[in-house]
């Protein structure tokens, strides 16, 4: 119904977000971007009396102070409609969506150039499955594999590929790749790079810097990729004394281990807020930042 009706929504950071939702006037939604988008409480006579039930039969509606609230957002990329956790996202099993998720799927947009021919690939950590769905519909001839940790991710992931018509995605719970067998030519992924006092599932990267989910995919990938095969991995790293943290620390992998890689920033300063926290006392910066490496053949070794 939400496609039918030509709903976009475009979905932009916390505090953006919050501080959009606290000007007077938008205390309740108004329309179906306020509701699935924005997140706002509203009276139930806003909504159209067929969809209000389905949102009932689903278990979407909440109570928010005498007005109901929708348990999903919706946000839109490439016109492809995603449902996933509402604002804000404190649960700790939420599936988040934002503007690295667009500079995520920008990311493999620039990659599959050069990937039109793999055939196995796999979207580690897909959350609500824009990574997974973009290369799904780019490659059509591909087996495209959705895992992640998060049993709520899988489910949404599902009913995304659902509402996309993609029909070569497989579902899976696995934790990176320990729960699927076998070589992939294409290994995605856009992990949790923050450190996060709650551990929740889609923020907290782990490591020093929350760096170690990174490093753990770059470790599977070495392992995983068939020969020629490549990883796209989209992170943020921190930047100590002019020092990109994460770069240093897979270089030496990399090499050893027979890649041709390049690195980017894509935006050389994201999240200041977390420069205040633990783990980045001595941080300059959080980056943005592209990996793509490639195992070489024995015809290029």
């Amino acid at each position: 119904m939400l496609k039918q009706s030509g709903y976009a929504f475009v979905t932009i950071s916390t505090p953006s977000h919050r501080r959009v939702n606290g000007r007077p006037g938008n205390e309740k939604a108004k329309d179906l971007r306020g509701v699935f988008g924005w997140s706002r409480p509203f009276n139930d006579d806003l909504l159209d009396a067929a969809m209000l039930a389905l949102m009932r039969e689903a278990h979407l509606l909440r109570r928010q102070d005498g007005a109901s609230k929708s348990a999903l957002r919706a946000s839109t990329i490439d016109g492809q409609l995603y449902f996933h956790s509402s604002f804000p996202t404190v649960e700790t099993d939420a599936v988040f969506f934002g503007p690295d998720t667009y500079r995520y799927v920008q990311v493999l947009h620039d990659a599959l150039e050069t990937q039109a021919g793999a055939r196995r690939v796999v979207d580690i950590g897909c959350g609500a499955g824009p990574g997974a769905l973009t290369i799904a519909k780019a490659l059509p001839q591909a087996e495209v594999w959705a895992v992640d940790i998060n049993p709520q991710a899988l489910e949404l992931t599902a009913v995304n590929a659902q509402l996309a018509g993609a029909d070569n995605i497989q579902i899976a719970h696995s934790d990176l790749l320990r729960g699927l067998e076998g070589q992939f030519d294409l290994i995605v992924s856009n992990p949790p790079f923050m450190l996060d006092a709650h551990q929740r599932l889609y923020c907290h990267g782990g490591g020093e810097h929350g760096e170690g989910l990174s490093l753990d995919i770059v470790n599977s990938a070495i392992t995983r990729l068939a020969p020629g095969g490549s990883l796209v991995l989209y992170t943020c790293a921190a930047i100590i004394d002019g020092v990109d943290v994460f770069r240093t620390r897979i270089a030496a992998l990399l090499e050893t281990a027979g890649f041709e890689w390049s690195y980017r920033e894509i935006d050389p300063d994201v999240f200041s807020g977390a420069l205040g926290g633990a783990g980045h006392e001595h941080t300059d910066r959080i980056a943005a930042v592209a990996l793509i490496a490639t195992l070489k053949t024995m015809e290029n070794q």
